[in-house]
């Protein structure tokens, strides 16, 4: 098996130390909750076996069966954290093992995106994906620190020095990330630079930042923050998945992507939570757009307002529950409690937020 060379387990306590000189240094209006590294078991055996033995192959790749079934390394990142969440470190190793040895082929260190079983060759896009690299460097970094396993630390210090290294962008004296190494920056776009705030993991930044503290983690947290609010300051008051920030002050929907709020950007609510932000206004805005009495979770036009589809799968109604028991303290719904996976996106996001709220929420599941 091929593993990353093992460092010092010193690593460790000056990734905790990171952590806590990054959180002393946010804004105080925008406080960022520095979680605990060690949690693990905030999931159900019952809800982690039947993830596992739906959407887990034998050889650790996280299977969408929406999608042709292809993997990706956002799925695996997930899976990570999820398999974490369920102190299941035989399968946390698996993940962990193909994840290194199908995707981890770049040359920057960064993970190409994309692997098919049904193309030869399996990786049918090599660009990465910046919420995948997110991802599996934040799971690596939370599993070394649990487990006391250095040689995750190892790998996640590794993953978070390349994601600052090749997907940080800079305008001016803002810095912000790019959703890959390549195609979405000035100059590679007519609309250049184009982001995606889902891809801003919060949770994750103070964690990355104690591993690789050379780079502008806090500022593209705060960049992020910015995007957010002027995004959502209009009158639709949602942003469009994909977004052209070319001209700072008059951001749009970038060219080629349905100018929707969608199925990436409904994960912006449940990053913020996780990462306890629990007091931005538009939060409130959205809890209340997402209430039964009004739309629901759904895709939505950010020009028209228009809904094109309203997502009722259990892992999106779980999205708008998690957000009313943060806010108001409002239990979940008693229809919301078991877990029925059946397509790999929405069984995700149920699963992440569930075990978000065992952990910070206990009194509302």
């Amino acid at each position: 098996m091929r593993i990353f060379a093992k460092r010092r387990s010193a690593l460790l306590p000056c990734l905790l130390a990171g952590l806590l000189a990054l959180a002393s240094s946010v804004s105080p209006s925008w406080s960022l909750t520095v979680q605990t590294l060690n949690v693990v078991g905030t999931l159900s055996p019952a809800e982690w076996d039947a993830y596992r033995t739906r959407f887990i192959e034998d050889d650790g790749r996280i299977a969408d069966n929406a999608n042709g079934n292809i993997s990706h390394s956002e799925g695996q990142g997930y899976g990570l954290l999820l398999a974490l969440a369920a102190n299941d470190r035989v399968t946390f190793e698996k993940i962990w093992t193909f994840t290194f040895t199908e995707l981890l082929i770049r040359d920057d260190g960064l993970a190409a995106w994309k692997w098919d079983p049904s193309a030869k060759p399996r990786v049918t896009d090599r660009n990465n994906a910046t919420d995948g690299d997110i991802l599996l460097a934040y799971a690596l970094a939370k599993a070394g620190a649990a487990w006391k396993e250095p040689r995750y630390a190892a790998a996640a210090q590794k993953l978070a020095k390349a994601i600052g290294k090749n997907t940080f962008g800079r305008d001016g004296g803002s810095v912000f990330l790019l959703p890959g190494a390549e195609g979405f920056n000035e100059g590679e776009r007519p609309d250049g630079p184009v982001v995606n705030l889902s891809y801003w993991i919060f949770e994750a930044f103070p964690v990355l930042a104690g591993l690789a503290p050379e780079y502008e983690w806090n500022r593209v947290w705060r960049e992020g923050v910015n995007l957010l609010q002027q995004t959502t300051s209009g009158r639709i008051r949602l942003p469009a998945d994909w977004i052209s920030i070319q001209r700072r002050m008059q951001t749009k929907p970038a060219d080629g992507f349905p100018p929707e709020f969608g199925y990436n950007s409904l994960r912006i609510p449940l990053y913020l939570l996780r990462a306890g932000m629990t007091d931005l206004e538009w939060l409130r805005a959205l809890k209340q757009r997402w209430s039964a009495e009004n739309e629901g979770v759904a895709v939505v036009n950010v020009v028209t307002g228009q809904v094109r589809e309203r997502l009722n799968d259990q892992g999106y109604a779980i999205l708008a529950a998690g957000l009313a028991c943060a806010l108001d303290g409002t239990p979940v719904p008693a229809a919301l409690k078991a877990f029925e996976p059946q397509l790999y996106y929405p069984s995700t996001l149920y699963l992440m937020t569930k075990s978000w709220l065992g952990e910070k929420y206990p009194q509302c599941v």
